[in-house]
């Protein structure tokens, strides 16, 4: 019997009824640089014709896509670069090798190089912050996770002690005034702000004096009542910009179910920090 091979297309379905023997998905090495650029190694796809290396913003409608040329590299393999210059909107993109008349076909996940990662503190000179994470879905795709803050305001190290959170950060593209502040807005309920000032930056926190910020919140401020407060900073009080506090700068595409943190007994409620599945900080006052 002779064996029929499939190529998987972009709606997951597969060309070539009856087939027995699926052929191997493409694999990609992804390697990210400190200023926010990727690499991506990809397996030859053993087709003829011009390839490119395709991003679909997931859940996009009109799609929108980048495409990326793929080239001859060492071993075999065909290389494309996503340089932190290209501008990648903020969500989920899933990635394809496509060759020249023929369907993408989704990419598997090889080796992640994501040690440029660790730590990282751009400069924040362009005014944005760009975060690019290659990771494998729970289908074992391969996928990017893509954030585009401008300005950013980074979370450091959480700290839960007295009844309260204590946090450090640093805020990117823009700077602090003397009328700064963090505030947790009940969501849903816009009306429901309560204030944290700053306190200068303290051990730890990267970044010169006009960027580095410490607050402390006591949960007794949030009320009993159950619910999520979703934390931002104010760099220059009422006057100026909202930035949404959350940590991007490592090598941890999903926080939450990773970060977790211990919740504290509040009067008849229990009260703690978590990342969103956006990585920004939130609390969460629950019964």
């Amino acid at each position: 019997m002779t064996a029929v091979f499939t190529r998987g297309t972009l709606d997951g379905s597969k060309e070539g009824a009856g087939a027995e023997v699926s052929a191997p998905a493409p694999r990609a090495d992804c390697i990210a640089d400190s200023a926010g650029g990727l690499t991506f190694d990809v397996t030859d796809p053993g087709e003829a014709g011009a390839a490119h290396l395709l991003l679909r913003l997931r859940d996009s409608d009109p799609a929108v896509e980048v495409r990326l040329p793929l080239t001859p590299a060492a071993d075999g393999r065909l290389r494309a670069a996503l340089p932190s210059s290209v501008e990648l909107p903020e969500g989920r993109w899933n990635a394809y090798a496509q060759v020249e008349g023929g369907e993408p076909r989704r990419l598997m996940p090889g080796v992640n190089d994501l040690r440029s990662l660790v730590d990282r503190a751009p400069s924040g000179s362009r005014g944005h912050v760009a975060v690019r994470i290659p990771y494998a879905t729970k289908q074992g795709n391969l996928s990017v996770r893509s954030w585009l803050r401008a300005p950013h305001a980074e979370v450091g190290e959480l700290s839960i002690a007295d009844g309260g959170l204590t946090a450090q950060g640093r805020v990117y593209g823009t700077s602090l005034g003397g009328a700064g502040y963090v505030e947790a807005v009940l969501r849903g309920e816009s009306g429901r702000v309560r204030r944290a000032g700053l306190a200068p930056e303290g051990p730890g926190v990267a970044g010169s004096s006009d960027s580095g910020f410490a607050f402390s919140l006591p949960y007794a401020e949030l009320g009993p009542e159950d619910g999520v407060w979703d934390l931002w900073l104010r760099p220059a009080g009422e006057e100026g910009p909202r930035i949404r506090l959350a940590r991007l700068l490592d090598d941890v595409a999903d926080k939450k179910p990773i970060f977790t943190y211990p919740v504290t007994r509040v009067d008849s409620v229990e009260v703690g920090p978590y990342y969103t599945v956006d990585n920004d900080l939130s609390v969460r006052v629950g019964a």
